[in-house]
């Protein structure tokens, strides 16, 4: 990094700085270029005592420079890469290509990739241009570093902080443990080039997180509530993020962060880099986008519909309420075999019951959900990725950007509210090329989900039992807990079945 006077102080009005903007609707297209409405460019709005900085590091190497027109259509579409944008760039094959500093190709190579994963592959040239960035892609498609290795590349550009000064990049995640695992791999990664990072979330002391801040940190991953804490306590400030990122800006939504977000927004200068990444594209996180990105580049990976992974085999029993308890115990009888097990509940109390029950009945389980405390919570995940505790239950806290290797089944014991959740639950196993497994218990109260959730497996090319089949087209489930696929000789898929 360069060495530079202080930025100068900055006024944030109690509206802030209002750098609200808009981009126009587009039709999707893999190469065609489109106006934009609506927005004033943020450079046209008054920057005045803003420093000046830079943000676009791309330089395209010659072998992607070479990759013509239709080579690329045929990369993005054989991995299920499409954009939106003026000018997008070309998706870079190898690491190599991106142009990544050395320090930073140091840590890919210690880390043993082998090949950037499609949003990778597409997003990192897009974030290197500094312009703002839609991604749409599943947990577990390579995201964190697809937003954090620029962000490494653009704190190394920027002039050292000065006393009193606040983070360079700002990252903003809905859930405490999705903002640790973003800090490891942030601590892993800027750690050559000296960046410091910390995390800001609720639920323990402010103290170490206070002096953290006060020392001064490049880059803050954050939970919004803790955050807006820290702000009005003026244990930091935003003045000079210059690289905003919100992750999982679907269930920061769905948690009612929004008036938080944009709160938080207002006080960041309107002409930032901002890279907003979202596993899916309802109205709501759409309508965010619109008012705070200024002409992005838009990549989704795989197709905007909701599916699931089809590395997953996806069981479905058709069970009643008082039969879940004992389908589960016959369940890990028959699948258990030191693998770790996640099961998903709806609430916390189920979860602490269910837990309670299993160790009673001789199961090695613990629970995590958002009345545990952050220790308690970091403790039970750290069994259970260290496998001592195989079997963990959680909430949907845990549900989305939970990183946990090698979870070989998950178990929904409840329905989820919704079939985003239901894809997001499932995704916690079949991580990074590997095969899982998901069951779930579906009961009667959950019927109005069953033609959605047929369409998925039936996406995935997974099988649909007759009793599913019915509920799907309105019929009451016959009889509870004779669906699924008990009959060992029907062959579902061959391995282990439920008994």
């Amino acid at each position: 990094m360069t060495a530079a006077p202080p930025t100068p102080a900055l006024t944030v009005t109690a509206e802030g700085f209002g750098g609200a903007s808009s981009y126009g609707s587009s039709v999707r297209t893999s190469s065609s270029k489109r106006d934009y409405d609506g927005a004033e460019s943020p450079r046209k709005l008054d920057l005045d005592g803003l420093t000046p900085f830079e943000k676009n590091f791309y330089v395209e190497s010659p072998s992607v420079a070479a990759m013509s027109e239709r080579e690329v259509e045929e990369y993005r579409q054989q991995r299920e890469i499409t954009v939106e944008g003026r000018d997008v760039p070309k998706p870079v094959k190898s690491f190599r290509d991106v142009g990544f500093p050395d320090y930073v190709m140091q840590e890919i190579s210690k880390a043993g990739f082998f090949e950037p994963t499609p949003i990778q592959a597409q997003g990192w040239p897009m974030a290197l241009k500094g312009r703002d960035l839609i991604g749409i892609a599943e947990t577990g498609s390579g995201k964190t570093l697809a937003y954090l290795l620029p962000a490494i590349v653009h704190v190394n550009a920027q002039p050292f902080l000065a006393p009193g000064d606040g983070p360079i990049v700002l990252v903003l995640a809905p859930t405490r443990e999705l903002a640790v695992q973003i800090q490891q791999e942030s601590t892993k990664f800027g750690a050559s080039s000296k960046i410091k990072s910390t995390c800001i979330y609720g639920g323990v002391p402010k103290g170490p997180q206070v002096r953290d801040l006060q020392k001064g940190v490049e880059i803050v991953i954050a939970t919004p509530g803790r955050l807006i804490d820290m702000l009005e306590s003026h244990n930091t400030n935003l003045r000079r993020v210059t690289y905003l990122v919100l992750d999982e800006a679907d269930r920061m939504l769905d948690m009612g962060f929004e008036p938080q977000i944009k709160k938080i927004l207002s006080q960041i200068r309107p002409d930032r880099q901002t890279l907003y990444w979202s596993a899916t594209w309802p109205k709501e996180v759409e309508h965010l986008a619109r008012q705070y990105l200024y002409n992005p580049y838009k990549v989704i990976i795989g197709s905007p519909d909701l599916k699931a992974n089809h590395a997953i085999r996806q069981h479905v029993d058709i069970v009643s309420e008082s039969q879940k308890y004992n389908k589960l115990v016959k369940l890990l009888e028959d699948i258990m075999d030191g693998s770790r097990i996640l099961i998903f509940m709806d609430t916390k109390k189920g979860c602490d019951q269910i837990t309670r029950q299993l160790r009673m009945d001789g199961w090695p389980a613990l629970s995590i959900h958002g009345d545990k405390s952050q220790a308690e919570r970091d403790w039970v995940l750290s069994e259970f990725k260290a496998g001592k505790s195989p079997i963990m239950t959680a909430t949907d806290v845990a549900a989305r950007g939970l990183d946990v290797k090698d979870v070989k089944y998950v178990i929904n014991y409840d329905f989820p509210g919704s079939l985003e959740d239901y894809v997001h639950r499932i995704g916690r196993t079949g991580r990074a090329g590997a095969k899982g497994t998901a069951y779930t218990f579906f009961t009667a109260a959950n019927a109005r989900f069953a033609k959605e959730l047929i369409t998925i497996l039936e996406e995935a090319g997974q099988k649909v039992s007759p009793e599913l089949a019915a509920m799907g087209r309105g019929a009451p489930p016959s009889s509870a807990g004779h669906g699924g696929f008990r009959d060992r000789g029907r062959g579902y898929g061959g391995g282990r079945h439920w008994s």
